[in-house]
């Protein structure tokens, strides 16, 4: 992980930077291995979609049913958070194919994010995990902001309450017993680092693969004219949409996949021309993109290519939520990117010097562009979002 400057603590949703609190936390919160205790449980049975290979396991966090299962329980605890208010799926609803609905994602404590929360369908096997940072390449590592980050909060754990969260957990009936199973050998499992350990373990089984599109492709479903039409168009690569060219790979996302099918993709980050402040280049403060990490002045407004599996269900778009419908994405596409009139946002994103060339190309009517949000709405994994396995432990 590249170092951050002194003193920068960019505003950006889930991104990976260690603040000081998440370091010494991890220093302090080690638990040996013991011969009189269990051993570590069995290892994991991946199911898994043709073409879909297991993700990547960091060797220190080995898969087993008993941490999936904690990591379950812990992703739906709202007693995770600061103020006991908000869970992980408080921003990742799996109804919502794990996003939240809104613009932007909202912490504990009510404060707004500067970024939409993106999905977590198959994040196992995405390059990097952030809108902008290309730095977390593990759900461990990208678990650290959302957890301890100062800014913006999101489920607001620090120095004054990590321990008292601690004991929320250590003084319920379940959980004790469940980190001895998820962490056999250990001689005090309880601790933050197996909470971020559990909670990537069931994060990685988030697997979708089971839509229209999958299933058209396995020859168990037919596709209707109108999808057939926006299914050439999206990977027609020398075609007049370029989707694929942005959204590729089994994930349709970036190029961004690990292991899928043996290929490891480049994260891809593109400037889509959303905005050029005064002719400046610029972007809002809060959202300028991977210059944010790079200091390049031609990365600025980079965002993660993001992967449109299950997109009818993860509106509203892009990675400030700005854009409230797939036509209204499509649109903006097809008109090169977007003008803002008078107020502090005034300037012409289509003229960026920085945007993406493909996004020039992109030439597509009024019926094309309705093919294709056509053929997106058959990348719904109706299966997957009724999964039992991936529910909240504790509805009623």
């Amino acid at each position: 992980m590249p170092p951050v400057p002194s003193g920068h603590r960019p505003a950006s949703f889930h991104a990976p930077v260690l603040s000081c609190v998440a370091l010494v936390l991890l220093a302090a919160c080690g638990g040996g291995a013991d011969a009189g205790l269990p051993a570590e449980p069995p290892g994991w049975t991946w199911s898994l979609p043709p073409g879909f290979a297991p993700p990547l396991v960091p060797a220190d966090n080995p898969m087993n049913t008993a941490k999936v299962e904690l990591g379950r329980r812990l992703f739906h605890d709202a007693r995770l958070s600061a103020n006991g208010t908000l869970s992980c799926a408080g921003c990742h609803a799996g109804a919502l194919a794990f996003t939240d609905g809104r613009a932007v994602a909202r912490g504990a404590t009510g404060q707004n994010h500067p970024r939409n929360a993106p999905g977590l369908f198959n994040a196992a096997y995405q390059a990097t995990l952030d809108w902008a940072n290309p730095a977390p390449r593990t759900l461990e590592q990208q678990m650290h902001t959302p957890l301890f980050g100062e800014q913006p909060i999101e489920m607001g754990v620090n120095d004054a309450n990590r321990d008292a969260i601690l004991q929320r957990l250590q003084s319920d009936a379940q959980y004790p017993n469940r980190f001895a199973q998820a962490f056999g050998g250990e001689t005090a499992p309880l601790h933050w680092d197996n909470v971020i350990k559990a909670i990537a373990a069931f994060e990685r089984t988030l697997v979708s693969a089971g839509s229209r599109y999958d299933q058209a492709r396995t020859g168990t479903a037919t596709l209707t004219d109108s999808e057939q039409r926006g299914q050439a168009l999206f990977f027609g690569a020398q075609g007049a949409a370029h989707c694929v060219q942005c959204h590729g790979g089994p994930n349709l996302g970036g190029g961004a996949f690990v292991n899928i099918d043996g290929r490891v993709g480049t994260p891809g980050f593109h400037n889509i021309g959303l905005f050029n402040i005064n002719g400046s280049s610029a972007y809002p403060d809060s959202n300028r993109g991977l210059i944010e990490f790079t200091g390049k002045p031609e990365d600025m407004g980079k965002f993660r290519a993001p992967s449109l599996r299950n997109v009818a269900l993860t509106a509203p778009y892009l990675h400030d939520g700005s854009v409230a419908t797939l036509e209204a994405v499509l649109a903006l596409h097809a008109d090169g990117g977007r003008v803002f009139g008078p107020g502090p946002y005034a300037g012409d994103g289509r003229a960026n010097p920085y945007k993406d060339p493909l996004i020039d190309q992109i030439r597509i009517d009024a019926q094309e562009q309705a093919d294709l949000v056509a053929f997106l709405k058959t990348l719904t994994d109706t299966p997957a979002l009724a999964d039992p396995r991936f529910a909240d432990p504790f509805a009623r």
